[in-house]
């Protein structure tokens, strides 16, 4: 009797161990505060995983682990196993990962949702080329402009320092006359308030994010273009998953896809609304000033099309087809 149970005892010991060993802990890094609605997905969708796996992911928000600049290379690098980024923000890299936020190319969610759908495939092969596979992207809400004082065209941006989150925006800045600085969104009010910047262009929710009826009293609901953040893994961590740990991630991936980009649309009216009740002057831009943003975007749309070659032309004749 005494060596059944001594034979029970240490079976269940290396049984314990054995599932010690199995469990894992992965690090996600995301430049967004635990308010922000693409935060919330994916604290969503961490519980999801969580719940049909035997990772446990610590989340770490609001550039805490890796600011955003820093995100893919830490993920590359496992810093950090998961990862989120403003996929634009890395458009220097490849004109393909930029093509979201050329105003109004493809505005509002209905045509944001097509342009993810056409380039998606290209995407994913550039990042499955540097080990890290593409889980999700959620459109941010549409685009609009803030200033501290009113505005009627471009050329009331002439000389003014201007918030620029990615290549795209400085360069639309400088076809607007304004000077382009590099500001993350962590660090937007503090820029606006030491003068590094007095404009941007952002969505309401990060405009309600940075508190922007602090230092901004016009927001423009221009809607010029719905940027995409994409969340990813490292291919290694996740190839050395079972397949029904992979197949789980996989599922939790496409269920914060949907769930994200509904959230997206309903954070807009939410925070549109926010801006106002915090006193704010919310407005569609002046006729002046659309028609001048629509004429930059399509001389960024020109500029883009000249960079990404062939397979920008293949992904703007897809996009513009009926």
């Amino acid at each position: 009797m005494m060596k059944s149970v001594t034979t029970m005892l240490a079976v269940a010991a290396l049984t314990a161990g054995t599932g010690a060993a199995a469990a894992q802990t992965w690090n996600m890094a995301t430049p967004y505060p635990d308010g922000n609605f693409h935060t919330q997905n994916i604290k969503m969708f961490i519980d999801d995983v969580e719940a049909a796996t035997d990772i446990d992911i610590t989340l770490h928000s609001n550039a805490s682990l890796l600011k955003m600049p820093e995100i893919k290379r830490g993920v590359q690098t496992q810093q950090a196993q998961l990862g989120e980024i403003l996929l634009s923000a890395y458009g220097n890299e490849d004109p393909l990962f930029r093509v979201d936020s050329i105003p109004f190319l493809a505005p509002g969610y209905v045509n944001g949702i097509r342009l993810w759908h056409l380039s998606k495939p290209v995407i994913e092969e550039k990042f499955m080329e540097q080990g890290l596979i593409p889980l999700f992207a959620v459109a941010w809400p549409g685009q609009g402009i803030y200033t501290d004082a009113p505005v009627e065209s471009a050329a009331d941006f002439e000389g003014v320092k201007f918030r620029a989150y990615n290549a795209a925006t400085a360069r639309m800045a400088e076809l607007m006359g304004a000077v382009p600085t590099t500001v993350q969104a962590a660090e937007i009010p503090q820029a606006f308030a030491t003068g590094i910047v007095s404009a941007m262009i952002t969505s309401a929710a990060t405009g309600v994010d940075s508190q922007s009826w602090d230092f901004a009293n016009n927001y423009y609901n221009a809607r010029a273009m719905n940027t995409k953040n994409l969340v990813f893994v490292n291919a290694d961590a996740f190839n050395a998953l079972s397949e029904e740990d992979q197949a789980a991630i996989m599922d939790a991936a496409a269920e914060a896809e949907i769930r994200g980009w509904l959230m997206s649309a309903e954070a807009e009216a939410a925070t549109t609304a926010r801006l106002a009740e915090e006193g704010m002057a919310v407005a569609d831009p002046p006729a002046a000033l659309l028609a001048d943003m629509q004429a930059v975007g399509a001389t960024m749309s020109e500029e883009w099309l000249a960079d990404a070659g062939d397979e920008g032309k293949a992904l703007l004749e897809a996009l513009n087809a009926n």
